[in-house]
């Protein structure tokens, strides 16, 4: 790879880039000029090999330069991992994803979820995308007190009927799926079984010694466009639904603050960068296993893929989505009125996750790449907005794709 040393208005872009991959490079530093970002870093690789590696900007807009090693939260990003533990539990035979989650968390059977099995938590339809009793103060941080809330409520719908995106609840859905069938709590799990064997920097559960390396999050600006989203129409449309819960019931959670990157939220505050989520995906993108650590097999790398849902209206985020077993699948939202930035352009063979404001990592098998964008401006919408989604179709061009005007990139 070439060295990689560029100006930009917020400061320097370093790195390293393999020449074939310039484009992206280009849109990378044209981030920082012409669409607003701060700080960030990309990573990819093919074929379990780095060919773009970069960092930029400033940790906060009159800070300090971000580093090669700035670490952030990537929000649900987080799902990724999490997801893939629950596949991997699956892969060792110790949890089963057709059966009753009763089989391993008993008391989740009551208010209408008795018949709720476990592929429902992973692909949001176990209709808990929020909860009605207001969460105490610093509820999100506090892992047992949510996971007893969840006992005793009742689902929004019959799991398994249709979809909401479980923003923040499959932190203990999905958690205790893990926990239950491993033994492990999740952030143990994947230091263990994932982080710790491939020297990835991802944490879910942020030690207290690495917070110097973090970039603090810059919300995005709540303007006209944000207060008159589908999310906010269907907010005051109905203050008790899902969507409200989901967004408004969070307990004063606030992602930049240290009880936050501390708790193992598992959907929601992953610290990591480009380099760790691009190294998380690394191994999905070919054939499950990278320089001798083999996380899954090839039929569960199969289901990690494919879709298990698919709505025109997603009951939380009033879009349509699409999701495999806790992986999110490309969303072609671009016709879509009042739905900017709401979509997000794979290949159809391509899983990963989407973060708040626009950060992304994902596994591609067709192509054995893997991809990892992270930054600390957040961006409007609910998906990719133009800063990330341009990096991924800068990717696929330079692998000899066509087009994603059918909704997914193509040869």
């Amino acid at each position: 790879m070439d060295a990689v040393s560029r100006t930009t208005a917020m400061g320097a872009v370093e790195g390293w880039c393999d020449p074939r991959f310039t484009e992206a490079l280009d849109v990378f530093t044209e981030n920082f000029e012409i669409r607003g970002e701060v700080g960030a870093s990309l990573s990819i690789t093919l074929e379990g090999r780095t060919v773009v590696d970069v960092w930029g900007g400033r940790r906060t807009e009159d800070g300090d330069p971000w580093t090669a090693d700035t670490i952030g939260v990537v929000f649900s990003c987080t799902k990724g991992a999490s997801a893939l533990c629950a596949h991997m539990a699956a892969d060792r035979g110790l949890l089963d994803l057709d059966a009753p989650v009763t089989r391993y968390w008993p008391a989740f059977g009551q208010a209408g979820k008795e018949e709720a099995v476990v592929s429902m938590m992973l692909d949001h339809s176990v209709g808990l995308p929020g909860l009605r009793e207001k969460l105490k103060d610093g509820a999100y941080y506090d892992y047992d007190y949510m996971v007893a809330m969840l006992e005793r409520e009742t689902p929004f719908w019959k799991p398994g009927t249709r979809n909401g995106y479980h923003g923040v609840t499959s932190a203990w859905t999905v958690g205790e799926m893990v926990h239950r069938s491993t033994g492990q709590r999740m952030g143990a799990f994947l230091r263990d079984a994932v982080t710790g064997p491939l020297g990835v920097d991802f944490w879910m559960g942020l030690p207290e010694a690495l917070e110097p390396r973090v970039a603090p999050m810059i919300a995005a600006p709540a303007d006209d466009q944000a207060r008159n989203s589908r999310i906010a129409l269907a907010i005051r449309a109905d203050p008790a639904g899902p969507t409200a819960q989901f967004m408004l019931n969070s307990g004063g959670f606030s992602a930049n603050a240290r009880a936050a990157r501390a708790a193992e939220i598992g959907s929601a505050t992953g610290v990591s960068n480009g380099r760790g989520l691009a190294g998380l995906y690394a191994p999905l993108a070919n054939g499950g296993a990278l320089n001798g650590v083999r996380l899954v097999g090839a039929d569960t790398l199969t289901r990690m893929s494919r879709v298990s849902v698919a709505t025109h209206e997603d009951a939380t985020l009033a879009i349509p989505t699409r999701f495999s077993l806790g992986f999110m699948k490309s969303m072609d939202n671009r016709r879509l009125d009042n739905a900017l930035a709401c979509s997000v352009l794979l290949s159809e063979a391509a899983f990963g996750h989407v973060g708040a404001g626009g950060s992304l990592g994902f596994a591609d098998p067709e192509c054995r790449m893997s991809f990892g964008y992270t930054m600390n401006r957040m961006g409007p919408g609910i998906l990719l907005n133009d800063r990330g989604q341009g990096l991924v179709d800068a990717a696929y061009r330079s692998l000899g794709y066509r087009t994603n005007a059918g909704g997914a990139w193509t040869m």
